[in-house]
């Protein structure tokens, strides 16, 4: 047996210190498996550098209305899209345990600095520890905006947020324009929010169809999907493929339509090989019964 010694019990608490270290360390990195890591311009629907050392915008062509928002911030103070008239506004999806998340804040602070009240920036904490603790962090970091708690609902009505931090860019007419997930080039957010206010930019601005970049229920839209291939289907087969596609539910357990889940995660092992397998039917004339419709896919609102 070993003696208790000022030597051995300080040896006991180093050990069982590392020990806690470790265990946070896990936890933090198995929450933070979830969200995405940092991605480039090139990568994201908005923005992407050309050549020539020019860049081009990319926003949604017909954008829709940003959805509805009326809640309180962290300070009691009203949040509401009534508000936002004339201003580009940056709704920010994000938590404090999110390292992305953290490293973007000091840039979104400058943003709301250079801009100041032709830009407003919201952020929607995900967090799960409750407005107390947020607010702290907030104050910590400086965080110049107001803050609120997300909820389901509130979620939901930007059609699901799998990945944090993600941004929607809403112009002055309160239409959302473009989304951003992952860390986002500053260079670009000045381009896209200057464009927006008729501001001098050294970008041109292209517009795309959202067949889900956007708001997931697009998907619907798409006549093409990530990592499916429709060779050799003529255009009845691929239309009923489509259709199958955006009418039964991927079973890997994300809730959404197979064509939704395409576009979420273009790396679904399930609804790739689901997808696949509705284009062979469609090529043989095979009439598989369909999937229930998700009801998560139906409440998808915008």
């Amino acid at each position: 047996m070993l003696k208790s010694t000022p030597r051995t019990i300080a040896l006991i608490a180093a050990a069982a210190l590392a020990l806690c270290v470790i265990s946070v360390i896990l936890v933090r990195r198995e929450k933070s498996a979830h969200w995405v890591a940092p991605v480039s311009a090139s990568a994201a629907p908005g923005a992407r550098a050309v050549d020539s050392g020019s860049a081009v915008i990319r926003f949604v062509k017909d954008p829709e209305l940003a959805p509805p928002l009326q809640v309180r911030d962290i300070l009691g103070k009203n949040v509401s899209n009534a508000d936002w008239g004339g201003k580009v506004v940056l709704v920010n999806f994000w938590a404090t345990w999110c390292p992305p998340c953290r490293e973007e804040i000091p840039e979104l602070i400058e943003l709301k600095k250079q801009y100041g009240d032709r830009l407003q920036i919201i952020g929607i904490s995900e967090d799960d520890d409750g407005p107390a603790k947020v607010l702290k962090f907030a104050q910590q970091k400086g965080m110049s905006y107001p803050i609120v708690m997300a909820t389901p609902e509130l979620i939901a009505s930007y059609g699901g947020v799998p990945a944090l931090p993600t941004s929607f860019l809403v112009d002055t007419q309160g239409r959302v324009v473009t989304k951003h997930s992952g860390l986002y080039p500053i260079e670009s957010y000045h381009r896209e929010i200057r464009s927006l206010l008729g501001m001098s930019t050294d970008a041109r601005v292209e517009t795309f169809v959202d067949t889900g970049q956007i708001f997931l229920k697009n998907a619907a839209n798409a006549t093409e999907l990530p990592n499916v291939n429709f060779t050799g289907l003529d255009a009845d087969q691929k239309k009923r493929a489509l259709h199958r596609m955006n009418a039964e539910t991927c079973t890997c357990g994300c809730g959404l339509t197979i064509s939704q889940c395409r576009v979420n995660d273009s790396e679904c092992p399930t609804s790739m090989d689901l997808a696949a397998q509705i284009v062979k039917d469609a090529a043989h004339g095979s009439k598989a019964s369909p999937a229930p419709v998700s009801k998560g896919a139906k409440s998808i609102a915008h």
